[in-house]
């Protein structure tokens, strides 16, 4: 059964004190003590992300690891990943992150992973990467689409609730059509799609929401999705 969790903000990157959103990725996985495995490509493999990371899932009953491109351990990067039962992917630089994974062959790994039954979650860049489309601060000095993976159909925005520039730069781009319609995800909100279908909108925060965002009639039209608060 293929599962992808996007988060638009939230986790243990952006609230360590509130595991709801973590918790709920690790409850999706079979296993009893699921072996999870975090990719920080986007940030660069920032040391601080890897240690919050470790921080947070060694204190849960999983067996979290790491796959760090530019401090590479281990040249079976196939074999390591498709041994995981969640490979959950972190934020940062989209552009940046798909161009590493393009050369080490991992968007195909990626892929072949969820094919297989493996769990794929991420937040911001690692929930923007699944779609067609998304709505990134790659190039710095604005809000831009970006082609991604294709694993997903339509586009998807993060922290659309947390960052100012968010929902005007995603609704004028749909409304242009220099972005296909699609996702709108406020820090705290996720969304988990079963075998390419939208299953269920969760949230971590009371007032967090997921809203489909598209183009009707020449104006834009953004419908609520139900989120169940995992409280």
């Amino acid at each position: 059964m293929k599962q992808l969790i996007a988060m638009g903000g939230g986790g243990f990157s952006m609230e360590p004190e509130n595991p709801l959103l973590d918790e709920y990725i690790l409850n999706q996985s079979p296993e009893d003590k699921p072996k999870i495995c975090f990719i920080p490509t986007a940030s660069g493999d920032s040391q601080n992300y890897i240690d919050r990371f470790y921080e947070f899932f060694r204190r849960q009953n999983c067996v979290p690891s790491h796959l760090s491109l530019f401090k590479l351990k281990n040249r079976d990067i196939e074999g390591f990943l498709m041994e995981q039962d969640i490979i959950y992917v972190g934020g940062g630089s989209t552009k940046s992150m798909l161009a590493v994974w393009k050369e080490w062959g991992v968007d195909a790994i990626l892929k072949k992973a969820w094919e297989k039954g493996i769990l794929l979650a991420g937040i911001s860049a690692g929930a923007i990467c699944w779609f067609e489309e998304g709505m990134t601060d790659s190039y710095g000095d604005q809000l831009e689409p970006l082609p991604c993976l294709g694993f997903l159909k339509g586009s998807c925005c993060p922290h659309y609730d947390g960052e100012e520039e968010r929902q005007p730069s995603y609704e004028q781009a749909i409304a242009n059509a220099r972005i296909r319609p699609g996702l709108a995800l406020d820090d705290g909100a996720a969304v988990h799609f079963v075998e390419d279908q939208l299953k269920r909108a969760v949230c971590s925060r009371p007032n967090a929401k997921a809203k489909r965002v598209a183009l009707r009639e020449g104006e834009i039209v953004e419908d609520m999705i139900t989120t169940k608060y995992l409280y």
